[in-house]
């Protein structure tokens, strides 16, 4: 989901420029992201897998550019496009994977990769961000007022492939803060789990299915609690008081540089979060130190929010964008 969202709003960049967009990959059992693509009128293709097949269908569809995101294409893919003429933009994460693309864009904080300076677009001002979430940026951070009751946000993906959800709660309802808790429900077996998690007294519980509301209800939350992937980038231009889960290896680095740098706390990671034994009680009761202190201190919700909001300005994609262009310019004339 975190690579189809940031090509979306890629996407719209070049849509408001006049641009044709077309996507090439699969949506699979994700209603909510077939429905972002059609809500646009970009067409859904399937996605070419070799060297070959991708040049194919530059050709095909008459292609100026390209944008590769993908942990799986065959790496060769990227340099058989620059051979035939396409532009090509490699999204990466930390690692080209060996592509040889016109440009590479990693929006992760703090990022080192192996790639020339000047094909390399790094770092969180580049952050590939749609046009909700740009909308739902407010003009200042947002001060966190005492409340007795906080509004709490969990999410983990589109459809939470690894149960984040249900272990999340338990911890947030397991500090005994009064909350009101929402939950976006990417799939059925997470909602019957989330049933069964017991709740103290003034806890309520709201799970909701994947919604285009998203951005609205990440700026009305007191407290937001998400894995550490691309949305990561949503909260802090949001200015969202945060608190990240690493669900998965891949984002442990990123996860890392982001707490270390007060953009959100960290609540651990999710496999030590579930564990048994010594570990698992050590990083749960670690995890319920962090949450208890953001519910809280509003002092401390406000520092994140403004720490997160001056280094994301929403303006990610158009840098992207006219690099991008700036490249196919010369190819035109």
């Amino acid at each position: 989901m975190g690579h189809l969202v940031r090509s979306l709003a890629l996407g719209e960049e070049f849509l408001a420029r006049g641009a044709r967009v077309e996507m090439f990959g699969s949506v699979e059992s994700v209603g909510w992201a077939a429905a972002q693509l059609a809500a646009r009128d970009v067409p859904l293709r399937p996605g070419p897998q070799t060297p070959a097949e991708l040049v194919e269908t530059a050709r095909r569809h008459r292609l100026d550019v390209m944008v590769l995101d993908s942990y799986e294409l065959d790496p060769a893919g990227a340099g058989a496009l620059r051979a035939a003429g396409v532009v090509t933009l490699a999204i990466v994460d930390g690692d080209t994977r060996g592509q040889e693309a016109d440009l590479y864009l990693d929006q992760n904080l703090g990022t080192r990769i192996d790639a020339p300076p000047s094909r390399l677009l790094a770092g969180a001002e580049y952050a590939l961000l749609r046009d909700s979430v740009v909308a739902a940026r407010p003009p200042v951070p947002p001060p966190a007022a005492p409340v007795a009751r906080p509004r709490v946000l969990a999410f983990f993906g589109g459809t939470d492939a690894v149960g984040a959800a249900p272990a999340l709660t338990r911890l947030l309802f397991g500090t005994g803060h009064p909350m009101e808790l929402t939950v976006v429900v990417g799939r059925a077996e997470i909602g019957v789990e989330l049933a069964e998690v017991t709740r103290g007294p003034d806890q309520l519980l709201r799970p909701i299915p994947p919604t285009d509301a998203l951005p609205a209800l990440i700026r009305e939350a007191d407290l937001v609690v998400s894995a550490a992937g691309t949305s990561t980038w949503e909260l802090c231009c949001v200015g969202a008081p945060a608190a990240l889960v690493c669900v998965v290896d891949n984002q442990r680095e990123s996860y890392h540089r982001v707490v270390a740098h007060g953009l959100a706390a960290g609540v651990g990671e999710l496999p030590e979060l579930t564990a048994e034994g010594p570990v698992g009680e050590a990083a749960r009761a670690s995890a319920d130190r962090t949450l208890s202190g953001l519910l809280t201190s509003p002092e401390r919700r406000a520092a994140l929010s403004a720490r997160a909001w001056s280094a994301v300005d929403g303006l990610g994609r158009r840098r992207v964008a006219d690099a991008v262009l700036a490249l196919l310019a010369p190819t035109r004339a």
